[in-house]
């Protein structure tokens, strides 16, 4: 805090910033400045550890099931070579727009740098013995109708607002935040910051099954993340056909469907890097024709067993989950499950900018829809999806995999 101020008075300038932030967490610090709406805060138990920053919202416990209850164990399994055979199969195609620090726009690996620190990324993505070498996660579940399959874009760097100016920017508006806290129980502040160390947003394809073979499926819709915002679409079959066209922002690497017009190409300054799945993790840098080759990476066997005994190195935050319902198939018949997921990490640990403020995708959320328990997006697709485009009874909810959760195909 004290450091903190030391940099507010040398840069008197961002005072405002800092005043903003009380302003938002519902400070009544500047007379006649509306006071945002306070929001009487409910009881609650069993709250989750905060170390600080990123959201910590809990899902509310499901009716109890009929089944027995089944705890999440992650795990290899089986056919993960074949979930992998059917991401590629329909892995999106990223036009990452170029900033002004391009290497901070390239699409990598939260452990390019060898380790699952998550506070060292920002500084180690601008050492150049680090290959920024091209992967994309990915997890997939199957209905009976429909595989789900999210895709995950990792950047050590969000640097909206430059890579020094924004930081401070962030800090200063984050600790006025943190001080207006106790009137904030949106915890709307914690998320209105700009530069901060990690990123993680990514999308949601939805492929329409024909029978057994999974390679005459058809993308029927998809979803993506952009700033704590979920964006539906329908594919544009000139663009699309059945591996999305997707347009990655500099910089904060907001992620939408690409658009061959000005309005997405006016905010690059660096021009552009094509990013298709080719099997293999290819090296921009060493990159001439502007298209690199992305490997995919397993979230069940990453992201999802760090996110397991958290806080730790690699998240700084954790959630309780507690109890998901789902439909799940089993031999003959749909039954209710109740799925016990429990403490689980679900913001990274950064300290550079705002802190811990990245998530993995049992974590993101849309602002459109805060009425909805945390992790729907990414724990239960299917039923998110015939929500968001209003599909029929046809439109399967029982799941024959999920192994995020624990559930396989027999």
């Amino acid at each position: 805090m004290f450091q903190l101020m030391v940099r507010l008075l040398r840069f008197r300038f961002l005072i405002p910033v800092f005043l903003a932030g009380l302003w938002l967490a519902g400070w009544p610090v500047m007379s006649g400045f509306p006071t945002p709406k306070k929001v009487s805060a409910q009881p609650q138990t069993d709250r989750p550890r905060r170390v600080e920053g990123a959201d910590t919202r809990q899902a509310p416990v499901p009716p109890a099931a009929t089944q027995p209850v089944t705890t999440v164990t992650p795990t290899g399994y089986s056919t993960e070579a074949l979930d992998k055979e059917i991401a590629g199969r329909f892995a999106p195609i990223f036009i990452q727009s170029l900033g002004d620090s391009p290497r901070f726009d390239y699409i990598t690996k939260f452990d390019f740098d060898g380790d699952w620190k998550g506070t060292n990324n920002w500084e180690n993505a601008a050492n150049q013995k680090y290959p920024l070498t091209a992967n994309v996660y990915f997890s997939l579940c199957e209905s009976q109708t429909h595989y789900f399959i999210h895709y995950a874009a990792f950047h050590p760097r969000d640097y909206k607002g430059g890579n020094t100016k924004g930081t401070l920017l962030s800090e200063l508006f984050q600790e006025g935040a943190r001080l207006g806290g106790k009137y904030d129980p949106t915890g709307l502040a914690q998320e209105a910051v700009l530069a901060h160390e990690n990123d993680l947003e990514g999308c949601l394809l939805v492929i329409e099954k024909s029978g057994n073979d999974p390679q005459k499926g058809k993308l029927v819709y998809f979803e993506t993340l952009a700033h704590n915002k979920f964006n539906q679409y329908r594919p544009n079959p000139d663009t699309d056909g059945n591996n999305a066209l997707l347009y990655v922002e500099p910089k904060g690497h907001g992620i939408y469907s690409y658009e061959d017009g000005k309005r997405q190409a006016k905010n690059q300054s660096k021009g552009e890097m094509r990013y298709e799945y080719r099997g293999r993790a290819e090296d921009p840098e060493k990159n001439t024709t502007g298209t690199v080759g992305y490997d995919l990476i397993p979230m069940v066997s990453t992201l999802w067993v760090k996110a397991q005994g958290s806080p730790n190195e690699t998240y700084g935050i954790e959630n309780d989950y507690q109890s998901l319902q789902l439909e799940v198939v089993k031999p003959r018949k749909i039954r209710a499950q109740e799925i016990k997921v429990g403490l689980v990490g679900n913001a990274f640990r950064g300290d550079v900018g705002g802190k811990n403020m990245a998530r993995p995708p049992w974590g993101w959320f849309s602002s459109a829809e805060r009425d909805r328990p945390l992790g729907e997006w990414f724990f239960d697709p299917a039923k998110v999806v015939k929500r968001h485009y209003n599909l029929p009874d046809t439109f399967s909810l029982a799941y024959l995999h999920h192994p995020i959760l624990g559930v396989y195909r027999n």
